[in-house]
């Protein structure tokens, strides 16, 4: 069996209510097909809904059983995380 590829889905600079659409629908396919990294370098500033959004879309990918990271997550965006108390739910998912 081939391997599959790590599908990458780039997140914008701001991640609020307009642009959860247009994530969501990128995320639901690549979790659907494979291992998925969200790449958060661009990040200035993220809603909580978006976190919350990362976070489900982590857990489909683990019961799909394909691997989810976050990487290189901006500062923006691990200020978020703590500030909403979301540490421990992105234990092991953030890389770089």
């Amino acid at each position: 069996m081939a391997e599959l590829r790590t599908r990458t889905v780039a997140l914008p600079a701001i991640v609020d209510l307009d642009a959860l659409d247009t994530v969501r629908d990128k995320l639901i396919e690549a979790v659907e097909s494979g291992p998925v990294a969200v790449n958060g370098k661009a990040v200035e500033r993220v809603s909580t809904n978006a976190l919350i959004m990362l976070i489900s879309a982590a857990e489909t990918a683990r019961r799909n059983n394909f691997a989810f990271e976050v990487a290189d997550a901006s500062g923006p965006m691990l200020s978020a995380i703590g500030r909403l108390g979301f540490d421990e739910c992105f234990t092991g998912l953030l890389k770089g």
